[in-house]
């Protein structure tokens, strides 16, 4: 191996990024490459830091391709030590740990540190500042004990933090010293509506405000805020995110040129005053700018690797287009290019809708012939093709309002289709992915999917706001390819599940023989059967194990149970709203204790008892039903759980009875089977103890009534619910509720969550509530019928069964037989029973096979 270092200060997203760069260029063939990262995790992604607040794991944010990357290419990282000197006479590095290495090259990737503002009481406890994942943890303790906090810092990152803080349960507070948010990428219209906005969402903004001191307990603990105006501002906690600030200081102690007010000083080759030393990210002062994206640090990375690696067409750094979009609390901003038309002579044209909260801003050229920039707060759908119109110059049509304005009855969207795009214009900054790079992805890789583009390109992997134009592009060259791009269910039924349900209710299909008769062709498989039969009960409510039906279920709906690793199955009682009485629960601890079934209490506020044969089934159920239990269904497709806190009825912060109003939910819902499992939840008031804004769909108390959120999602991929109607009556809630779920049944995929069904949707919230709260469609009445029919037919499944001689007979391991599997083999952990091992199962195995 080489005796040249390469030595790397700086493992974050830009620093990873040189790493990765410098072994595709084959770098650590020819170099030692050596990284000092400070913390005590590789690499992450700062860029969705806020998801960590949602469920994300350090670990899910993580940059590294796989665990072992660095170590698989040559590459040795000081985890957890900071560099603390370069000698650049000696060109060595020293940590804090007292590791001295010697360097041929040295790479500045030390980015950037929160401006924490010298304001008196800045080191009060429960001060934090937003950064890193170790900071975010701080956070999280310390709000746990708190109600209320204020983020100082209305730019981006304090809106994200802002968002943090009201996921977390805080009454939320935004202090700008500014006259607006987000001043560096919106004016003074797309402030004001952003400002609404936010509001609307339950932050509060202050503006104009100058904070002089931070006012402490006798503890030393947070008290308030004090203003120049003299005004107060109560809080437990303090979040500072006025901005950042180079990380200089190794640099400015080394003797580097720097800037006058920090950064290091790079040339277009992103090499410092010292030829072996670079600088990129945050850290880097080009022609006296700090750029503090993403994006650009990518760019310098990669130039900073062609120029070590002696590149024969190198690139060079001249600057970058600080173009951004992002959703903010769920509110869509864009800006790109010349947004405050700054250029001589430039044009503007904005659009303001206050009634939907639209801001739109294009900035011309002096001959208005091309796009120069732009804002957009509320809608940024046309970001991708608005940008796309700066960066290369495209001609603009001949009325350019008609880009921003809404389209008209009868009328066609006006801009621009990814046909238009050269191959060479950039679609994904962050990693500088050209059209013609997607493209070939499309057409020589065979990527049909934009996740396969992403794998094979890293476009979409940065800061994400290409991905809908890469989607475009992937729909016009799959058309372009005479590739047809089918939604249909299988090859059995030339229709997608929203189509084949239209034609069950349009024919009153009610088997799956007459279905497949009239409109499919052959005898189904395994997709279509459990699709069809979850459409048949959807709409007609039968029971699912009847003979006509019975074929068509999945193995957890055939036995009505969940299916286990060792071939046992869950018994699943349901217990609405969590509420259960005593005698309930002790018949639960005597089923459990008869079958010798594990019992475990759930998120969902009920309790799951494991290790059922499929011949006990039966037995237990009637003993639980005589006991006042029902099907729980959670072995379906359908309402699994509706959970509430004890709201007023016991809490002194309750505003409605949570409990009451979740189990009239419950109670009508269960049974309702869909495209995929429902999850609910009621709470009390604003605190949301029963975390419904994590569910299909939630409801949370407010001193008028109940707030409606749908299309919530915890899981592999949070995602939070939105609001659909706010301060209704329990009559209201129910209505929505029921047009809604019907809908939903109506018009998703199979195996589509609502989340995703809705993140799918045209129009989005603004559609939804024409159609579930204005009736838009003329299908509401309809929808409450079909919700109303289902409610009406409801029929406990488990009693039908066990009340029913033939359906019993299904309920055994083997067909010819009454006998129970042998092979089902229990151990004893904690006091409970467990599949188990197959090393404890080996002895009676073998007399089951003949030797």
């Amino acid at each position: 191996m080489s005796q040249k270092n390469l030595v790397v200060i700086g493992n974050g997203m830009v620093g990873h990024r040189f790493l990765e760069l410098a072994v595709e260029a084959g770098l650590n063939h020819s170099f030692n490459i050596i990284t000092f990262c400070e913390e005590p995790r590789y690499a992450y992604d700062r860029v969705y830091l806020s998801s960590y607040f949602s469920g994300k794991t350090a670990e899910d944010l993580s940059l590294l391709s796989k665990p072992d990357y660095y170590q698989a290419n040559g590459i040795h990282v000081h985890l957890g030590d900071k560099a603390t000197l370069i000698d650049r006479a000696a060109k060595t590095v020293t940590s804090a740990n007292g590791v001295t290495l010697s360097y041929d090259v040295l790479v500045l990737a030390t980015g950037s540190f929160p401006f924490v503002p010298p304001i008196p009481g800045n080191d009060a406890k429960g001060c934090f500042v937003y950064r890193t994942i170790e900071d975010l943890d701080a956070m999280k303790a310390w709000a746990a004990k708190c109600t209320t906090g204020v983020v100082i810092g209305g730019g981006l990152l304090g809106l994200e933090c802002a968002s943090a803080l009201k996921n977390m349960g805080l009454k939320t507070n935004v202090v700008e010293f500014a006259p607006r948010l987000m001043t560096v990428q919106v004016d003074d219209g797309g402030g004001a509506l952003l400002k609404n906005k936010i509001e609307s969402l339950g932050v509060k903004v202050h503006l104009n405000k100058s904070t002089t001191n931070i006012a402490k307990k006798d503890d030393g603990t947070v008290d308030k805020l004090v203003f120049a105006d003299k005004s107060e501002l109560p809080t437990e906690m303090v979040v500072f995110s006025a901005g950042i600030r180079p990380r200089d200081e190794l640099a400015k102690s080394s003797g580097l040129l720097m800037g006058q007010r920090g950064g290091v000083v790079v040339d277009d080759n992103c090499r410092t005053s010292d030829p072996a030393i670079f600088a990129i990210g945050e850290v880097a002062l080009h022609q006296n700018r700090i750029y503090g994206l993403v994006a650009p640090g990518y760019h310098m990375a990669k130039v900073a690797v062609d120029a070590i690696g002696g590149a024969p067409k190198p690139a060079t750094f001249t600057g970058f287009h600080m173009s951004t979009k992002l959703k903010l609390m769920g509110v869509d901003v864009g800006s790109f290019g010349d947004a405050f038309a700054a250029t001589p002579g430039s044009h503007v044209v904005a659009f303001t809708d206050s009634k939907n909260e639209v801001y739109k801003k294009l900035v011309l050229s002096p001959d208005r012939k091309t796009l120069l920039g732009g804002i957009l707060v509320g809608d940024a759908s046309t970001y991708g093709s608005l940008h796309q119109f700066m960066l290369n110059k495209v001609a603009l049509p001949p009325n350019p309002e008609d880009l921003i304005l809404p389209v008209r009855d009868g009328g066609k969207p006006v801009g621009m289709g990814p046909e238009h795009l050269p191959d060479a214009a950039t679609i994904c900054s962050c990693h500088n992915v050209t059209k013609g790079t997607i493209c070939d992805a499309i057409t020589q890789q065979k990527c049909m999917e934009v996740g396969a583009i992403k794998s094979c390109t890293k476009a979409g992997t940065g800061c994400g706001s290409c991905v809908t134009l890469m989607k475009d592009i992937l729909k016009y060259e799959l058309k372009r390819a005479g590739v047809e791009v089918k939604n249909h269910v299988c090859e059995h039924f030339p229709y997608s599940r929203q189509e084949l349900y239209s034609l069950v209710r349009l024919h009153s299909h009610k088997t799956f023989e007459a279905l497949i008769a009239a409109h499919g062709t052959g005898l189904g498989c395994e997709i279509c059967k459990p699709t069809v039969g979850s459409i048949l009960a959807s709409a007609w409510n039968d029971h699912i194990l009847e003979k006509k039906h019975a074929p068509l279920q999945d193995t957890n709906d055939r036995f009505l149970a969940n299916i286990q690793r060792d071939g046992t199955y869950s018994v699943i009682p349901r217990v609405a709203g969590g509420e259960i009485t005593p005698d309930q629960l002790i018949a639960l601890g005597v089923v459990a204790k008869k079958y010798n079934l594990y019992s475990k209490i759930t998120g969902g506020q009920r309790v799951d008892l494991f290790g059922a044969r499929v011949e006990q089934l039966p037995f237990i159920w009637e003993e639980l039903i005589a006991a006042g239990f029902e099907s729980g269904h959670a072995y379906g497709k359908a309402l699994r759980t509706v959970k509430s806190c004890v709201g007023s009825t016991w809490c002194r912060f309750g505003v409605q009875d949570a409990v009451g109003l979740a189990i009239t939910v419950e109670n009508r819902y269960k049974g309702l089977r869909s495209p995929h499992k429902l999850k609910s939840a009621v709470s009390g008031c604003a605190r949301e103890c029963a975390e419904a804004q994590s569910k299909d769909f939630g409801i949370i108390a407010t001193d008028k009534g109940y707030n409606l959120y749908v299309c919530g999602n915890g899981g592999m991929k949070p995602q939070h619910a939105q609001l659909l109607a706010a301060d209704l009556s329990e009559a209201e809630v129910i209505k929505y509720t029921d047009r809604f779920l019907m809908f939903y049944v109506r018009t998703a995929d199979r195996l589509e969550r609502t989340a995703w069904w809705f993140n799918k949707l045209d129009g989005g919230m603004d559609y939804l509530k024409d159609v579930i709260l204005n009736d838009k469609l003329d299908i509401c009445a309809e929808l409450e019928r079909e919700m109303q029919h289902v409610v009406d037919t409801y029929q406990d499944e488990w009693k039908t069964a066990v009340n029913d001689p033939q359906k019993r007979k299904q309920f055994r391991a083997f067909i010819n037989s009454d006998a129970a599997d042998p092979s089902v083999v229990m151990a004893s952990e904690r006091g409970q029973p467990r599949p188990a091992t197959w090393d404890e199962k080996v002895e009676i195995m073998s007399t089951l096979v003949p030797t």
